[in-house]
């Protein structure tokens, strides 16, 4: 029976501590029901009934996510914006291909009107009397 009576004890005191540290590691505003400070006495003051209050009707609710950010919660890992290196974006890379193409396309029709153009310009020598 004292056995029992002791373990009931280490469980009472480990999770007294455990409460106690998660309400004074709480944000203020984000406390339920009562203050920061009025949960501290209730937890220290009715051990047992103290901390089984504190995880039922004070402690802070747990943010689901993709909750609301807050200023200076910075972001999580998963939703930080990742800068990609050019050569790694296979838009960007259509994007070069699709302008190089038109380049060739614009260059090429260059070429065909200046031989026109020379073309006509010999004819017209030709046909010049003298």
């Amino acid at each position: 029976m004292i056995r029992l009576y002791g373990l009931l004890f280490l469980i009472d005191l480990v999770m007294l501590v455990v409460a106690l540290i998660d309400c004074l590691s709480s944000d203020e505003d984000r406390v339920r029901n009562l203050p920061k400070v009025a949960w501290v006495f209730i937890i220290l003051l009715f051990s047992p009934v103290g901390w089984i209050a504190w995880y039922v009707a004070g402690r802070p609710q747990a943010v689901r996510a993709g909750g609301t950010w807050r200023p200076g919660g910075g972001f999580p890992e998963r939703e930080r914006p990742r800068p990609v290196a050019p050569d790694d974006d296979p838009e960007f890379l259509r994007q070069i291909a699709r302008s190089r193409r038109d380049d060739e396309d614009m260059f090429s029709r260059w070429e065909a009107d200046l031989r026109r153009r020379e073309e006509e310009l010999r004819r017209r020598e030709e046909e010049r009397p003298q």
